[in-house]
This record gives structure tokens, C-alpha cells and sequence, in this order.
């Protein structure tokens, strides 16, 4: 049974930072690459970050402007999402979510599998 699972989402000041985990299980990992995304209120769920379980490589969408970092426990199963600098726009749902190895793992069409979200606020 696939499972991917957020946590980490909560309350925070903006010029802060979080860090978000998403545990995945029930699939063969080294086939897939994990992204995340985020939804913020009336806008469309947006490509944030995302890593190749094969071989650990990253990608970043421009908005981020190297603030949040992805990166995966040793064991490969875990992946988070640091952010760093927060501004209240990053208030959103964060989404995890599964892309097959070749795909373009920002693009929300090419995820076949999404977790249930954990949600950011960014406010003083």
C-alpha cells in the first residue's frame, strides 16, 4: 500500500524557518523521484522542490530563490523540505507527492500519487 506522509507544518513568524517531512512507504523507492508542492488559498498547487530517489539529485522552482532545501534521510525513505526566511506568501498546504523516474517531477501532471498536505501559516 503506497503511503506518503507530511509533517512538520504548523504556526510560524515570518523571517523563520520549518522544516517538513514526508515519510513514503509501500514502493519501490529507487524508481521514483519526490516532489513537493504547495496550494495556498485561491491559487493553483505549485511545484516547490523535489529529489530523484535513485540518485539524490535536486531541483527547485525559480520562486523558491534558494531558500527551502530538499534533501532525504540515509535510508532514503524520508524527505524534507527546510525552509528558511519564510514570508506570509508561503502560507500554504504542503503537499508530497510521487513522479517516475524520467518525468519532470515539478510538473503537477506527471505525480501519480499525493499525500493528504500539512499545512503552513506564516504570520506575526
Amino acid at each position: 500500500q503506497v503511503q506518503l506522509v507530511e509533517s512538520g507544518g504548523g504556526l510560524v513568524q515570518p523571517g523563520r524557518s520549518l522544516r517538513l517531512s514526508c515519510t513514503a512507504s509501500g514502493f519501490a523507492l529507487g524508481r521514483y523521484a519526490i516532489a513537493w508542492f504547495r496550494q495556498a488559498p485561491g491559487k493553483e498547487r505549485e511545484g516547490v522542490s523535489c529529489i530523484s530517489l535513485r540518485d539524490g539529485r535536486t531541483y527547485y522552482a525559480d520562486s523558491i530563490a534558494d531558500r527551502f532545501t530538499i534533501s532525504r534521510d540515509n535510508a532514503g525513505d524520508t524527505i524534507y523540505l527546510q525552509m528558511n526566511l519564510l514570508t506570509p506568501e508561503d502560507t500554504a498546504v504542503y503537499y508530497c507527492a510521487r513522479a517516475l523516474m524520467g518525468s519532470d517531477c515539478l510538473i503537477r501532471r506527471n505525480m501519480d500519487f499525493w499525500g493528504r498536505g500539512t499545512l503552513v501559516t506564516v504570520s506575526s
